[in-house]
């Protein structure tokens, strides 16, 4: 019996499956819940604050302001689940918002954000791609002064090295080929703005070739995905990333059987209740 496809792909779910196809199956099919992780909170709760900052009038983005936009964000994040399950103690939630200040200080010194006229902000473009449903939210989309669209995505994590930093743009291309295909225009720019310990602007310049590029990517990605949904066959990729990984207990490399994970997910999947207007069957 062949496993469900997914309803669609993003940047995340493109790596994912080229990082290693049994847990992208865990994740994006089987919808496996994953434990939070705290840099993915805390980046969630930083993306908030700038979105919020970026919502202010130009000449009131001040750093003062930008920390007044993160306590506003600490007490969304409140009510965030990830976060309340993150439950974190008095030490390490000062730490938490310490960390996050931080990140949000540094963003001055890559920036000024009076000089950013935004069109969008955590924006959400979805194109249909040969009968694949290609989504992905854009941090901020901006109209530079000449007119042209500039993407821009937050990165709290680890500045990536030289040999990494193409691989690391590829993501932000995809979002060059969605403003192609859903606005009609190709960004002059895109940029990773990255707010760790190293602070700095990775940037390129999208081409219709490399938009060709991501489609081509994606078709193919979408292909796979297709042949390994029909066959049951999502092998499982050892690598470092398999440190973090929180599928180990159903994966084969670590002594797992992926198949008690597939009973979870039809379980809950029975469990779940039905949508709105449908009549649960008896």
């Amino acid at each position: 019996m062949a496993l469900p496809l997914p309803t669609s792909l993003s940047p995340s779910k493109v790596s994912a499956f080229k990082d290693c196809a049994l847990a992208f199956r865990f994740s994006a099919i089987d919808r496996l819940p994953e434990p939070p992780s705290e840099p993915a909170v805390k980046g969630t709760t930083v993306h908030r604050a700038l979105e919020l900052l970026f919502g202010l009038e130009p000449d009131e983005r001040t750093p003062q302001m930008a920390q007044e936009c993160l306590a506003e964000a600490m007490v969304e994040m409140h009510q965030n689940s990830e976060f309340v399950q993150l439950a974190l103690g008095e030490d390490a939630l000062t730490a938490f918002a310490a960390d996050a200040a931080k990140m949000v200080d540094r963003y001055f010194t890559l920036e000024d954000p009076r000089t950013i006229k935004p069109v969008g902000l955590e924006m959400m473009l979805e194109a249909d791609v040969g009968g694949v449903l290609v989504r992905g939210i854009i941090d901020r989309l901006e109209e530079s002064s000449d007119g042209s669209l500039v993407v821009t995505d937050y990165k709290t994590g680890r500045t990536p090295s030289v040999i990494q930093e193409q691989s690391r743009l590829g993501g932000v291309h995809f979002y060059a080929f969605l403003c192609q295909n859903v606005l009609g225009r190709l960004p002059e720019r895109i940029q990773l703005v990255y707010l760790g310990r190293d602070p700095q602007v990775i940037t390129a310049t999208p081409s219709e070739q490399s938009v060709r590029g991501v489609e081509k990517k994606v078709s193919a990605i979408w292909s796979a995905v297709e042949r390994a949904c029909e066959h049951e066959d999502f092998r499982p990729k050892k690598s470092a990333l398999c440190n973090w990984c929180s599928f180990q207990a159903y994966c084969p490399v670590f002594g797992g059987d992926p198949d008690e994970a597939r009973a979870i997910a039809l379980t809950r999947q029975h469990d779940a209740p039905p949508p709105v207007g449908q009549v649960a069957k008896p």
